[in-house]
């Protein structure tokens, strides 16, 4: 029986929510592997089994002896989502159920992606980038975008650090919120839409789109009380006509294979005047008991197990 260890933790403020995903995925992964969870924090790797942990040895990727067959890397941010641990398994040879490092370090940095999407005629959002030697000026930002605007870290996985931005004086403290979570910050112009996300995979028949998900969010925007505290409706099947899914899903399975993605992806839009706007892609959306792809799985009929089995056939 082959061993996968689903690496998960890290070292972003979703931390909690990997685990959730992570166990999510154990509990029904098929029957014929044995899983087990690889916690990764700063100070060290750990293994847990039966509820116990034990150190997991980086250079070998073994826990007491046994080195792993195989992985699956579930972590929400660093050092997971942008493909670090990705290449390092592919330095050691451990096959894994994951986007590559390249796919996943692009699609997990919101400026570079959708730059990439832009070059290739995907609408996204007007944006600005700014780095930490940036000159921030709120009167060009406002010029160039209007405002409201969106703030977020470009480079985090995670939902903390974004911020809605209404009038002037509550720039400069969102981009520095934004700084505290990453190295970079894009400001994005203001996308007044329906918010649908479209969770793709490949199986043996080809790239699958999963039924589309509307977020109807509480609050200002899809955050993380949203997210993960219930503060939004997440409609599934979304509220759309039969000629926007269809338009939806053919982008996502387009950005799917463009970006030369694996396993599952989920990819967020806008829809505005019927125009589907890209979000961002996420190579490693949640997965936990209240995360949106379970619930498109679901209402497509397909068990976790079953969807699991699918990767395993197409990705080994």
């Amino acid at each position: 029986m082959k061993t996968v260890g689903i690496f998960c933790g890290g070292f972003s403020s979703e931390f909690d929510i990997s685990i959730k995903s992570a166990e999510t995925i154990q509990n029904n992964f098929p029957s014929d592997y044995q899983t087990v969870k690889i916690i990764v924090k700063k100070e060290k790797w750990a293994a847990e089994i039966n509820g116990k942990f034990v150190d997991f040895d980086i250079n070998s990727m073994s826990f007491n002896n046994q080195t792993i067959d195989l992985a699956l890397v579930y972590i929400h941010g660093e050092p997971g989502e942008n493909g670090k641990i990705q290449a390092l398994l592919d330095m050691k040879g451990i096959p894994y159920l994951n986007s590559g490092p390249l796919a996943s370090s692009l699609s997990f940095d919101k400026w570079f992606c959708n730059q990439f999407l832009k070059s290739f005629g995907i609408p996204v959002a007007k944006s600005i980038l700014l780095t930490s030697t940036s000159t921030i000026s709120e009167d060009l930002i406002i010029q160039e975008l209007e405002l409201p605007v969106f703030v977020k870290p470009a480079d985090s996985g995670s939902s903390y650090g974004i911020s809605k931005v209404k009038i002037k004086k509550e720039l400069r403290p969102a981009i520095e919120g934004a700084f505290s979570e990453g190295k970079t910050v894009v400001i994005e112009a203001f996308l007044n839409g329906t918010e649908v996300t479209c969770g793709v995979y490949r199986n043996k028949e080809g790239v699958i789109a999963l039924p589309l998900t509307e977020i109807a969010s509480e609050n200002e925007f899809f955050d993380y009380a949203a997210k993960y505290l219930g503060k939004s409706q997440e409609i599934t099947p979304a509220r759309v006509s039969d000629e926007i899914k269809a338009k939806i899903q053919l982008r996502a399975k387009y950005i799917y294979e463009l970006m030369q993605l694996r396993s599952i992806a989920r990819i967020d839009f806008m829809v505005v005047d019927s125009e589907p706007y890209v979000i961002e892609v996420n190579t490693t959306p949640g997965f936990s008991p209240a995360s949106i792809v379970p619930q498109m799985l679901a209402c497509a009929e397909i068990s976790i197990t079953d969807f699991w089995k699918n990767i395993l056939d197409v990705e080994l």
